[in-house]
């Protein structure tokens, strides 16, 4: 090795240490990112496979090439380069990577504030999160649905109520949601799960209803020890968190809403028009799912990131395809067509965040209005994008996080 610490730019990295720092200051990123931004570094005077990237990090795991592309995308980010620009991390096509900025090795003389520091100092405080670092646990629903949670991070707890298309394991390595634990965890201890028919979690199960949400929900409280929380509920998980924050006040503290409807779409029609574009939106649906249309499954990867590329709807559709089964894919958008919390809403007792991207292409901004309007002491954001799900290359995404940090701080 040429050495274990190394400076480009604002930025010191020290390998040895497995510690990133920027003006003196740690900067968290996912453990195999910091691998990768390491591993590239050191070998900055070739262009580095995928082959041996995959190797050196992942070793005798297999995993996919998509895991790859997040790794990539995280640190990248973490270092302030994007995809497009590729200022510090070049993509050399059909090669593999290369590390281009110009990098100095540091001695053992590097000045306080540097890295120097960096054998006395402890990890940055928020503590290490990623797949390695976070613990995933089993619960039993009252009917016997086993029910797959995991913890990672440390700080006060942030509950995340489950949504469709969710992987415990998988989640880190896909572009789709790899982002939003690392900022979800950032200083706080991030609880999550996969529902019923998901993930982990049984994917046979007894009872496939909205309550049953609901309930697994509250199964998961229970059994990771909550006593009073923040609750965060995406797409059609913040009807979830909902209906969860009506049942049980005394446990929801604030609650943040992102990608948010009380009434799904069948609910909502009211034309004759309506309601025979629900029915079509549910026939495609189901005809796409059952066979494994790929045409259908890029069509939905589209509308949850219109803004995405082609690399990204593919690995959307591969996520997908690992987290239910064609069948429960069917049974989940017929349920989420059926969900209605509008009667309710206004029972939320606790301070509220909703937040919707202006142009979203799946769920219409006037559904976050219409939540808005319904929860008492609610307060609305609107930011700039077209996407469903926020992805990490997006100003929108800084935004987010940004806007949830500070109500969650109130």
């Amino acid at each position: 090795m040429e050495g274990d610490k190394y400076r480009f730019g604002d930025f010191e990295l020290d390998v040895a240490g497995h510690l990133l720092r920027r003006a003196g200051e740690p900067v968290h990123v996912e453990p195999r990112a910091l691998d990768l931004l390491c591993h590239l570094v050191e070998h900055r005077d070739r262009v580095v496979p995928k082959n041996e990237l995959l190797d050196e990090i992942w070793g005798d795991r297999f995993v996919s090439e998509a895991a790859l592309t997040t790794a990539l995308r995280t640190a990248r980010l973490a270092i302030g380069d994007t995809g497009s620009r590729q200022d510090l991390i070049r993509t050399v096509h059909r090669r593999g990577y290369r590390f281009v900025a110009t990098a100095t090795v540091l001695g053992d003389e590097v000045p306080a504030g540097t890295l120097g520091q960096a054998d006395s100092a402890s990890a940055p405080t928020d503590g290490p999160s990623g797949p390695d670092s976070q613990t995933i646990r089993f619960c039993r629903a009252a009917d016997g649905t086993r029910i797959a949670y995991a913890t990672v991070g440390s700080g006060p707890p942030l509950l995340k109520a489950a949504n469709w298309m969710s992987h415990l394991d998988l989640e880190w390595t896909t572009p789709v949601w790899s982002h939003w634990l690392g900022g979800l965890a950032r200083n706080r201890r991030l609880v999550r799960y996969d529902e019923r028919g998901c993930g982990l979690s049984d994917w046979t199960v007894p009872g496939f209803t909205f309550d049953d949400w609901v309930d697994d929900l509250h199964t998961v409280v229970e059994a990771a020890g909550l006593d009073r929380f923040p609750l965060l509920g995406v797409s059609q998980g913040a009807a979830v968190a909902v209906a969860y924050a009506v049942r049980h006040p005394e446990r929801v503290s604030r609650l943040v809403l992102a990608g948010a409807y009380a009434r799904g779409r069948q609910v909502r029609a009211r034309t004759e028009a309506e309601r025979e574009e629900a029915a079509l939106d549910l026939d495609v649906a189901r005809v796409g799912w059952l066979h494994q249309d790929p045409r259908f499954l890029r069509v939905f990867a589209s509308q949850f990131l219109p803004e995405g590329t082609p690399e990204d709807w593919a690995e959307f559709t591969a996520y997908q395809r690992q987290t239910t089964s064609p069948s429960n894919g069917v049974r989940f958008l017929e349920e989420f067509a059926r969900i209605d919390v509008s009667t309710i809403a206004h029972r939320v007792a606790c301070p509220t965040l909703i937040i919707h991207s202006r142009d979203d292409e799946r769920v219409p901004v006037a559904q976050a209005g219409e939540m808005a309007a319904l929860i008492p002491d609610s307060r609305l954001v609107l930011l700039k994008s077209r996407n469903h799900l926020l992805t990490a290359f997006e100003p929108a995404w800084d935004e987010f996080l940004a806007h949830i940090d500070a109500f969650l701080a109130e």
